[in-house]
This record gives structure tokens, sequence and C-alpha cells, in this order.
């Protein structure tokens, strides 16, 4: 079945949610294909996307690579194989139901309605989390502040990692000068699509903190973030882009 979107899942010791999670998107009215990129999962998480391939055929495909080489070179390899493969819309989600696979119909609305990046935002209305700790609710919450005074661009879920691209904003980035791995990765990526001029939504969303499986948050992703806003801002200042609102 053809599709003109698809949603990209990284995965590393997802067993107890890559089926679910799979099956899920396959649900949906509307129709989405989907890519697993897997760092060598070392609990058996790709045999599990590769036993349900024959079930989908056409419609979920795998990319393996060896170690785990960082969420941001996940999705830029997804993006690659994304576009080599003609989709229009390219999603990117998470693999532990943090994020709803029903807004990713929510999100390709947007995009079809003009936008050229769709963010499925927390904070767009109030904070919207589940199952979250206070504190980390409000390291996520300020860091999102903290983006929009050092960068300037105006987007309240600035390490928001549920999203779709319309395929022209990944066409017009270079993604071999996107540096960074971890939440860094996500705000470099909206902070450059918006330098490029395209037109960015947020998209009101309820996030549900993982109830399987273990989170890839730790404090060295979460110091990258925090001194990469300042070299992404100053970086900024030697590049060309397409046209600039920041």
């Amino acid at each position: 079945m053809s599709s003109n979107s698809i949603v990209i899942i990284p995965t590393y010791n997802e067993k107890e949610n890559i089926e679910k999670i799979i099956r899920k998107v396959f649900s949906l009215p509307d129709t989405f294909h989907v890519l697993i990129i897997d760092d060598g999962s070392p609990d058996g998480t790709a045999d599990i996307v590769k036993s349900l391939i024959p079930e989908f055929p056409d419609k979920l495909h795998i990319e393996e690579r060896k170690g785990k080489l960082g969420l941001g070179t996940a999705y830029i390899h997804g993006f690659g194989w994304s576009l080599n493969h003609n989709y229009e819309y390219i999603f990117e989600m998470d693999a532990d139901f943090s994020h709803n696979p029903e807004d990713l119909i929510r999100l390709k609305q947007a995009c079809e309605n003009g936008a050229d990046l769709a963010i499925g935002s927390r904070y767009i209305k109030g904070v919207n989390v589940v199952n979250w700790p206070m504190s980390r609710v409000l390291m996520s919450y300020f860091a999102s502040v903290y983006v929009r005074l050092i960068t300037g661009i105006d987007i309240q879920d600035a390490t928001a990692g549920f999203k779709c691209y319309r395929r022209k904003v990944l066409e017009t980035i270079n993604l071999n000068k996107i540096k960074f791995i971890g939440y860094a990765f996500q705000i470099e990526m909206k902070f450059t699509t918006i330098k490029h001029g395209f037109n960015v939504v947020e998209v009101p969303i309820i996030f549900t903190d993982r109830t399987e499986g273990t989170s890839k948050m730790s404090t060295r992703i979460f110091r990258e973030a925090f001194l990469g806003v300042i070299q992404i801002k100053v970086n900024s200042w030697f590049r060309k882009y397409q046209g600039s609102k920041v």
C-alpha cells in the first residue's frame, strides 16, 4: 500500500514497546509507513521488527546500525533514506508511547494546511506532561525558555522530538552540518528550519512518559543541550541561510 508519509522511529532496547507501536501506527485511518533505525539493540528489538516485515510488506522497513551512535545521527540516516524513497511527509517519533501515534494525523494535517514543520508541543497550551516528576517537567520547560532567550526562536517546546517535516525542509538543510546528537539535535534542527525561512507550527499534544523500557535521558545529553544552544547561535553567525527569520 503506497503512502506519502514515513514515520522514523529510532530504537535501542525497545523490545517491550516496538511491536505495539508498529501495530498502532498501522491501525490508524491514514496510511503511514514506518522506518525503524536500530542501533544494534542487544535485547533483540531488530529481530522483532524483522519478524513483522512479512506481515507488513512495503510498509515496514528497518535500517540496522552497529552500536549506539546517537539520536541525531539516527534521524539524519532516516532522513536520507526517506528522501531517497520519495516521501513527502517525514515524521520523528519515539518508540515508547510517550508520543501518541494518533497525533501523527494532526501533525500531518498541520503540514497539509501550510506548515513546513509541525511540532508536537507539550507547552503550547500550558504544561501537558503525564507521569514526569516535577523536577523533570521544570527542567524541560525552562530549557525551552533558555533556548528562546539565547537563540531568539519563538518555539514553546524547543526540545520536542515529535515532528513532521515537509520533504523540502530536509532537502534544503545541509544535514551534514547538523552536529549534535541528543536534545541539542532537536533544537538545532528547529533553529535551522526557522533560519531558512520555513513556516513552523506547534500542535498541542499530551506527552506521557514511558511505562515500559528505560529512559535514554542522561545528564550528558542535557549538558550537551545546555552548552550546544550557545554554540548553535554562534555558528549561525557564520552560515548562509535561504531566508532568515531570526
